[in-house]
């Protein structure tokens, strides 16, 4: 009889369960008012005097195994419980995850920085804050220059020498005072004006600066450098040079790009006239070299910037420049599928 509870004793270990049903009858079938243990206790008394101390330990482990047993078993099956309450099915196949969406302005800056790295220009960046002799006065706009007027700049009432930049000249500025020619580098940035906030212009926006400084730099080059650009960028070849001033170049144009007239949309762009102004751009004036500590005599060179914000309203007919920075799920689950 004692080799009998020792093999239930073995099987009351070995036992397992996946459901509480199965914990129930096995509490039933071992602990139960008519179970194996009211059985055996019953029999206690038929057992030689010589038997019953070995009876009754033995007989007292099989209770303790089995009780032991039901209590792991039902803590188990109740922590399972719990975890697919918080979870759900854990067997189930899990969700996909969602892919996020590029920004617009992240989509157009990459490609532009693509596109240059191409020929050789890296990417430099600088503060958002600035001092005045970086944004103004060594790009040739010495204080009380009319020009200044031309920007509307945010100043930091507490210093009036620190403001937040108009235009990333003040990185390229930066890199020629830690740099020495040859250099070719585009600056991409944040930039702040105290501009109305409308659907086609905002108190900050984005903008890559381009510039180019070697011996021998021709204004023939600065045309080249466009024309690929835009050939790339737009899949536009035909460019127009007008005019213009910038305080910092000298000769300075405005770049116009031929888009054409295929659609209405083209005829709204363009106001009818098929070219649409995308950039501006000239040969670096020799007194921002000096500033900088380049000699102008031996070097000369080319800038160029363009609006990223611009050119992402264009590319992806985005017809308010306010919805760029207004973090609408909506509007940003559109670029999805770009790059």
């Amino acid at each position: 009889m004692i080799d009998k509870l020792k093999e239930l004793i073995a099987e009351a270990e070995a036992f397992t369960a996946q459901s509480k049903e199965e914990v129930e009858q096995f509490r039933i079938k071992y602990l139960g008012s008519k179970g194996l243990l009211k059985e055996y206790f019953a029999e206690f008394k038929n057992v030689a005097n010589e038997q019953k101390k070995e009876f009754g330990q033995t007989i007292n482990q099989l209770k303790k195994t089995a009780e032991d047993k039901v209590n792991a078993l039902k803590e188990a099956l109740e922590s399972l419980e719990e975890d697919n309450g918080l979870y759900g099915d854990l067997s189930r196949p899990g969700e996909p995850i969602a892919l996020g969406a590029r920004h617009p302005i992240s989509i157009v800056k990459n490609q532009i920085i693509d596109i240059f790295s191409r020929i050789g220009f890296n990417v430099s960046e600088g503060p958002e804050i600035e001092d005045d002799w970086h944004n103004f006065t060594a790009l040739n706009l010495p204080e009380y220059h009319p020009a200044r007027d031309m920007q509307d700049t945010f100043f930091i009432q507490t210093d009036p020498d620190i403001l937040l930049r108009t235009h990333t000249s003040s990185v390229q500025v930066r890199y020629m005072e830690e740099n020495k020619p040859p250099i070719r580098t585009i600056s991409p940035g944040r930039v702040y004006r105290n501009e109305a906030i409308s659907a086609r212009s905002h108190c900050f926006f984005h903008q890559v600066e381009g510039l180019y400084i070697d011996k021998d730099v021709s204004f023939a080059d600065l045309k080249q450098t466009l024309q690929y650009f835009t050939t790339e960028m737009f899949g536009k070849s035909k460019i127009r040079l007008r005019p213009s001033y910038f305080p910092f170049t000298e000769p300075s144009a405005e770049v116009d790009v031929y888009w054409g007239l295929e659609t209405e949309t083209d005829y709204k762009m363009t106001k009818g006239t098929g070219w649409l102004e995308i950039m501006g751009c000239g040969m670096v004036d020799p007194n921002v070299l000096d500033n900088c500590g380049i000699d102008s005599k031996e070097y000369s060179g080319f800038a160029f910037g363009m609006g990223i914000d611009r050119i992402a309203l264009l590319l992806h007919q985005i017809s308010d420049i306010r919805l760029l920075s207004e973090n609408d799920v909506r509007f940003l689950e559109q670029f999805k599928s770009a790059l």
